[in-house]
């Protein structure tokens, strides 16, 4: 069980001012998700389940690297005014 007195050790420890009220809320609500866990202890399990971390599987979603034709010189600046001997021009940097 976890009493006040843990929770107030606790929140000084990280340095967290909490009130007596919260003190009290904070330590019954630990006290029931420790309950909630202790109902999981009496579920029987086969010796073959194995323990799951992740709900959902965890796949590479990463694609194959595929090389392509790129734009020539040309058709990458045939969009645009901005450009000068053969690149794009932009605004001058001090």
């Amino acid at each position: 069980m976890v009493d006040e007195k843990t929770v107030k050790k606790v929140a000084e420890t990280a340095r967290v001012s909490l009130t007596k009220t919260e003190l009290k809320e904070i330590s019954e609500d630990l006290n029931s998700i420790l309950n909630a866990f202790k109902d999981l202890e009496h579920l029987k399990m086969g010796k073959n389940v194995k323990p799951s971390f992740q709900p959902l599987e965890i796949k590479d979603v990463t694609r194959k690297d595929k090389t392509e034709q790129g734009l020539t010189q040309e058709e990458a600046l045939s969009n645009t005014r901005q450009k000068e001997r053969g690149y794009f021009k932009g605004p001058k940097a001090v």
